[in-house]
């Protein structure tokens, strides 16, 4: 018979657990269901999760989740109440990925529609394309109920109006020598977006991401949200992962699918997290040589976060560096919904 354990070797242990749960992801509840999103989506986690242990499609419980956030004028980085482009028009894009039919839909630069994730499902559902954009988008919406309404609030336009008051005919659209456009704040540019990933509980994978996009950005801007494989991407033998912050660094990088390939190699998902971040930190060192604004010392100037869910229920986050708990996340499972803590490529 094996010798038990001494008190000192199980505290040593539960140690060892507790560090790797901390550096490489969370697990749920054996065959349970699992919901993540960005730190704005905590209603969104609770809802998706209502509806996917419900009987809902993964997929179908994420676009609804993130509803809850296109619908309130108080998020003002997706849907109704985000803040506009440079003209003082709202501009959506959305995506969302089904895991069962490697199928996805996408809608950008889609004006007058609040819910634009629930028309780039219908996308998916409806037609074989994958991306509708601007005034097509909306005629296609359009085409299947999808009222049209005015998406700009007192709020956003009265910070759209000191935006533009302050803003210089020398002005360009390249980030200034000081990095001060970078910042998330709600009074300058902003960038704002909420993805979710859900697994269900016989292992099926969806995800959606949406968002209002960079504010104050030139008209017919489209950041990596409604973009597979950028803003977000499902297999539904592997995982699903999503990113928020800034869609041009995403873009480039490929980093939702490059997120999903790292924990199909065997990464845990906060690894995959931070692989895919370095990878964008090389970028940005690179771009740095004609955008110095790029960066800061030994880092990025920029945050970026990534949110990946696999289909064994472990899950994880991590973002560039820390500032105002970007790096915070919002998850759902047995044990109810909660934020927690994600990694940081670039602590303090």
């Amino acid at each position: 018979m094996n010798s038990p354990l001494s008190r000192r070797q199980m505290l040593a242990a539960s140690a060892g657990i507790a560090t790797a749960a901390t550096l490489h992801g969370r697990a749920a509840r054996a065959g349970g269901a699992v919901v993540i999103s960005s730190k704005n989506g905590l209603r969104c986690v609770q809802e998706a999760y209502r509806r996917v242990t419900g009987g809902e499609r993964p997929v179908r419980a994420a676009v609804m989740g993130v509803a809850i956030n296109e619908d309130d004028p108080e998020d003002m980085s997706v849907g109704y109440g985000g803040l506009p482009n440079e003209e003082g028009v709202v501009q959506l894009d959305a995506a969302c990925m089904d895991g069962p039919s490697a199928n996805a839909g996408a809608v950008a630069a889609i004006e007058n529609i609040k819910n634009p994730a629930q028309v780039a499902f219908f996308v998916m559902e409806h037609t074989d394309h994958v991306l509708l954009v601007g005034e097509g988008a909306k005629r296609f919406a359009r085409s299947y109920g999808f009222p049209e309404q005015d998406l700009l609030t007192d709020k956003a336009r009265a910070i759209w109006l000191r935006w533009r008051a302050a803003r210089s005919r020398n002005d360009d659209w390249l980030s200034p020598a000081d990095g001060s456009d970078l910042e998330l704040d709600a009074q300058g540019r902003l960038y704002g977006t909420i993805h979710c990933s859900v697994l269900a509980p016989n292992g099926d994978l969806g995800c959606a991401t949406t968002t209002s996009g960079l504010s104050f950005k030139i008209p017919g801007r489209v950041g990596d949200s409604p973009l597979i494989g950028c803003g977000l991407y499902c297999d539904n033998d592997v995982g699903s992962a999503g990113a928020t912050g800034r869609g041009e660094a995403s873009i480039l990088s490929g980093v939702s699918w490059l997120v999903v390939e790292r924990m199909r190699a065997g990464d845990e998902p906060t690894q995959a997290c931070l692989h895919a971040l370095r990878r964008v930190s090389e970028y940005a060192r690179r771009q740095s040589r004609w955008q110095p604004a790029l960066w800061a010392g030994d880092r990025p100037s920029f945050d970026l976060t990534l949110y990946a869910l696999r289909k064994d229920g472990q899950f994880g986050c991590a973002s560039l560096r820390a500032g105002k708990d970007e790096r915070v996340f919002a998850v759902c499972d047995a044990q109810g919904a909660r934020h927690e803590t994600g990694a940081l490529l670039y602590p303090n």
